[in-house]
Parts: structure tokens; sequence; C-alpha cells
């Protein structure tokens, strides 16, 4: 009896997330098979999730843990419906980052509604590409998202290992070239850094600029302009951005 693709991908996805790990760097915390402890909790009905031991997570087998796949992460991202290396490549993004940011950076890849489901559109859109350039794609972006992690110093090895080996065995399955370039990965990372560090870039340019005006430089451009207010705006905007990620990373 031939496997499912369901048990093909799953295989693929435990290759990465290996046995009981405590990381703690990982906020996922006691991870087992890719299992976190939350996750079994919530799997097993137990309120509030920290009330389940430990030592629950350590003891995790595979039967019960491809019962979670299946419910939470493969039928959330209609696996069963997506061509066979798509399936993949969603799936184990879906493992790795959590279901909704996989699939909504699956739908701004295929330029659909990013309202986190799989439907009609977004099969059509999938049925419309060719599966190794949208595999490609797709695995450019999750390595621009993970680069942008805050914990990738500690784990960006690995997850770029991971993302390799998927996108291998994702081409591989849909019966296109292993060849990748990384040319459009790295152009897109770094537009990813640009977009992010923007109004760092302008306020430090203001700030410059306001020195420059301090020292005599003329700059016809900045004319109405004087050095104390270009420089009073650079750092307000500086100090406005940190305190606004202060706030939204405690949100």
């Amino acid at each position: 009896m031939a496997r499912s693709r369901f048990d093909i991908c799953l295989d693929a996805v435990l290759l990465h997330e290996g046995g009981y790990v405590n990381h703690p760097a990982d906020p996922g915390g006691a991870t087992n098979l890719g299992i976190t402890h939350k996750t079994l909790a919530r799997w097993r009905q137990v309120s509030p999730w920290w009330a389940l031991p430990k030592s629950e997570v350590q003891a995790l087998q595979r039967v019960e843990a491809a019962r979670i796949y299946r419910s939470s992460y493969w039928d959330r991202i209609q696996g069963g419906q997506l061509p066979p290396g798509i399936d993949l490549a969603l799936f184990d993004f879906a493992v790795n980052s959590g279901p909704d940011r996989a699939i909504r950076m699956l739908q701004a890849e295929l330029d659909v509604a990013v309202d986190g489901q799989i439907g009609p559109l977004t099969l059509d859109a999938i049925g419309r590409r060719a599966a190794g350039g949208l595999i490609n794609a797709f695995c450019d972006r999750r390595l621009a998202f993970l680069n942008r992690v805050s914990t990738f110093a500690t784990f960006g090895k690995g997850w770029t290992n991971r993302v390799a080996a998927v996108r291998k065995a994702a081409l591989a399955a849909a019966g296109s070239s292993t060849t990748i370039s990384t040319k459009p990965y790295q152009w897109r990372t770094i537009m990813d850094l640009l977009n992010g560090y923007k109004t760092y870039i302008v306020a430090i340019f203001m700030l410059l600029a306001g020195l420059a005006q301090l020292l005599g430089v003329d700059l016809p451009a900045l004319d109405g302009n004087s050095s104390g207010h270009l420089i009073m705006e650079a750092l307000a905007v500086l100090f406005l951005r940190k305190g606004l990620k202060g706030d939204i990373a405690r949100a």
C-alpha cells in the first residue's frame, strides 16, 4: 500500500524536529517531536496549559504526535488538496512558525487575499503557478522572515539548513530541478532589511544634514530647515521608533 503524502511529509518534518528539548532561548519551551508543551496541553484539554507536567511532553510518542500534526497543521493548511512538494514546503513552515503565518506568506507570494485560510481562490492561484518556481519563491520568503526573528543568532544556522533540506525535498516531490539560485533570496533579504530600517536611515540622514549645516556645509535641498530643527526632528524620530518597537514587543 502506497504511503500517504501526509506520512511522507511528516517523516520529512520529524527529521528536523528530533526528540525532547527544553532550550532556554526557545519561546516554545519544552518540546518533543516538534510538539510544544502548550500545544500538547491544549490537545489534551488541560487548562491552564502549564498544569500539564513537562514529563508528559518528554514521554510523548510518535502516534499521538502524528494525530496532533494531522489535526492542527496538515488539515489546517489543506495539505491533502495541495500539489506534491508545495504540501511539504507549507506544512514544514506551518510546523516551524505557525499555520497562520505560513499560509499568509504563501498568499502574499500568490498575490491573493491574505486571510490565513486556504480556500478555492488560493488553491486556484497555486494551480496556476509552476510548482518549482512557487516552492523556491516561498522558501525564499521563509528564509527572509527567519532572518528577522530575534533568535536567529541562536537558531539561524539550523533553520537555514532546515529550509534548504525542505526546499530540496519539495522540489524533488514536485519533479522540478533541485538547482537553486541564491541571488533572488539574497536580494529579497537586502530589501527586507532596508525596508525594516528605512526610518532609521532617514533619521540618520537628517541628523548628518543638521550637523553638516552646523559646520557650515551648504545643503541647498534642505533650505528652510535650520540645523537645530533637523537635529531635533532626527532625534525625535529615532526615539519614537525605539519606543514603538518596545510597545509592540510588549503587546
